[in-house]
């Protein structure tokens, strides 16, 4: 499951980077930062790129987890700062529900 959802996140990204040209987001891997405030994107490209990554996951597995949930916004560590860390969190919610 973990290799399909890391797929899934760095397709994402690349094609949302298309139009966002975020330097640090080409040719994303497990280590690229997302969000890490002035290493990573800005607000409204990290609600684009969520939106997209969530709608994505749920088409592919069926469900209907919340990637930008209230959980994930609270957390000490947040899922959003690299691919590897969204990658978790998705795989921890799609195991959960």
């Amino acid at each position: 499951m973990r290799e399909r959802i890391l797929k899934i996140v760095t397709r994402v990204i690349g094609e949302v980077n298309d139009e966002m040209q975020y330097e640090n987001l080409n040719n994303p891997n497990e280590n690229t930062i997302i969000f890490d405030g002035d290493n990573g994107i800005d607000s409204l490209s990290l609600v684009l790129l969520v939106s997209t990554v969530e709608a994505e996951i749920n088409k592919e597995f069926s469900s209907n987890i919340l990637v930008a949930s209230e959980k994930a916004m609270s957390m000490r560590n947040s899922p959003f700062r690299t691919v590897d860390s969204l990658t978790t969190f998705i795989e921890a919610e799609l195991t959960a529900s």
